[in-house]
């Protein structure tokens, strides 16, 4: 058997692991936390009984219908919708932007025609080309939603100002001008009965997979034909060029007997308020919140991460991706070395995204060492 490591236990790791060892492959997966899942990782709260999104809220969607079958291959998918809301100025608005927010928030009673014109009449028409966050979000809906909705919360999210952030971070957020409140336009959307930690698992179960947690990959001194890096991409290199900038969260748990706040996300963007959302955590499985009569919800803190501290998502802002085409220059170079997941590219991924590109690197592969 060709040996390969692979480095992180989360849905990169195990699904590149997976495919691999379906074709005969043994493969070695480290990982140095003490479970399974990365990010992703889900266990069930002692106390309240709710299964808890431990790194916070994961919900699945996509448009890719492989991606779908593949994880119900390995878990059952329960329907979900996430239904965001946000309290603004003591007032509580449906996310994402709609005509129940729109009428609500200006105290109108417009059709979807008549509330599609009245935000054309607010919105920054003279930004063309909008470069940054703050001019994407006045040219998408005008200076009063902005203010309200995303300004504050976004200084919050991100610890810089809107001007400073891209566009494209803002571009992803949908628009309507109906009563839809489904966060996501994606067909496929749900939750695992059982929990993410525990589709992962069936993902690694396989006989040529060996799984070692609480193992550091630096530590190893073993031979391998190929390693797939899913850690960070800066600390593969020793961070030698320097550290890449990463945003970290902090979760102060919040435990009630019934129900907290009636939803599994409550935004809060105004600035005076320090956290960004509270999820209450047994929503997330509508399936079984009832049989809960304790709850716990998380408020959620954003702040820069330290050397010491979990990464979260990447900030991306101009400094750092000089520093990561250095990093990247690097990677290229690496000899038998392939660059994975959120960590090991340095960039946002969601988990459909995720599971996709592990699936074509694991084909990439798999076509390489057949030639």
């Amino acid at each position: 058997m060709k040996r390969i490591c692979i480095v992180g236990a989360g849905f990169s790791g195990a699904v590149i692991a997976r495919s691999l060892s379906e074709e005969g492959y043994e493969c070695l997966v480290v990982d140095e936390r003490q479970h399974s899942a990365g990010n992703c990782h889900t266990e069930r709260d002692a106390e309240s009984g709710v299964m808890v999104h431990k790194y916070g809220p994961h919900i699945f969607h996509t448009n890719d219908e492989r991606v779908w079958n593949y994880i119900n291959r390995f878990g059952e998918m329960m329907p979900y919708v996430n239904r965001v809301k946000a309290t603004v100025k003591g007032q509580v608005y449906s996310m994402p932007i709609n005509l129940h927010t729109i009428n609500q928030f200006f105290g109108k009673s417009m059709s979807p025609a008549e509330a599609k014109s009245f935000i054309e009449g607010k919105a920054r028409m003279d930004i063309q080309e909008p470069e940054t966050f703050e001019e994407q979000g006045l040219r998408f809906v005008g200076d009063d939603i902005y203010q309200g909705f995303f300004a504050g919360y976004t200084r919050k999210q991100w610890g810089v100002e809107p001007s400073q952030l891209p566009a494209s971070i803002l571009k992803r957020l949908p628009l309507r001008f109906n009563y839809d409140d489904n966060y996501f336009n994606h067909p496929y959307q749900g939750m695992p009965r059982h929990g993410y930690t525990a589709i992962v698992e069936n993902i690694l179960d396989h006989e040529n997979i060996e799984v070692r947690l609480d193992t550091k990959y630096e530590r190893l001194n073993e031979e391998f034909e190929h390693i797939f890096y899913s850690g960070p991409l800066d600390r593969y290199f020793n961070y030698e060029l320097g550290r890449l900038g990463y945003r970290t969260l902090d979760f102060e748990p919040v435990r009630a007997e019934g129900d907290y706040q009636g939803t599994a996300v409550m935004n809060y963007p105004d600035a005076d308020i320090p956290f960004t959302r509270i999820a209450e955590h047994k929503h997330f499985a509508p399936w079984e919140s009832g049989n809960f009569t304790k709850t716990i919800a998380f408020r959620e803190y954003s702040r820069s991460c330290g050397p010491d501290d979990i990464p979260y998502y990447p900030i991306r802002l101009v400094e750092e991706t000089q520093l990561l085409e250095r990093y990247q220059e690097r990677a290229a170079k690496e000899k038998n070395v392939t660059f994975v997941g959120r960590l090991g590219t340095y960039q946002y991924l969601d988990m459909d995204i995720t599971i996709g590109l592990a699936l074509d690197v694991a084909e990439k592969y798999l076509a390489s060492a057949k030639q």
